[in-house]
């Protein structure tokens, strides 16, 4: 199931789409909450990003989590792919957004985020879910739920 595409957002007929590719985390702490990323625009995002040219998704992850987060920690399994169609306002661009979770259980804190103007905060991962931007960024919440049900079912 974890590995089946999802796809949100709606591709507008006739639009240019540009793709970016990246890669994210669910890390939740020992009271199971989540941490997410509050963009200076409002938005919530998990912690993770774009891959850029020459990376893989597990270097964009242990990049990205430094800078948004300044976390360093271990990957413990794959949640799955999702795609997002989003039109980005501060960019004028239309986005194609296929994107590889990923929970990391395993984290720990090495120092403040090298990226300061993000605000970070915990989250029940029902709180996580209603408050993120993405869809893709929800349903990897979901993936988590699921599997943590399944593994104590």
């Amino acid at each position: 199931m974890g590995n089946k595409e999802k796809v949100f957002g709606q591709k507008e007929p006739g639009a240019d789409y540009i793709s970016r590719f990246g890669a994210y985390v669910v890390s939740p702490n020992e009271h199971q909450q989540v941490i997410l990323v509050q963009a200076p625009n409002g938005a919530f995002f998990l912690p993770g990003g774009e891959i850029e040219p020459g990376e893989s998704k597990e270097e964009t992850i242990k990049r990205e989590l430094v800078e948004e987060v300044g976390f360093a920690g271990k990957i413990a399994s794959y949640l799955g792919e999702a795609v997002d169609y989003f039109y980005s306002r501060h960019r004028e661009t239309y986005y194609h957004h296929p994107a590889y979770f990923y929970l990391m259980t395993d984290w720990q804190k090495i120092g403040e985020p090298t990226e300061q103007h993000n605000q970070l905060s915990w989250h029940t991962p029902e709180e996580a879910i209603h408050l993120l931007k993405r869809g893709s960024h929800a349903w990897a919440v979901k993936q988590w739920v699921n599997q943590k049900d399944n593994d104590h079912a």
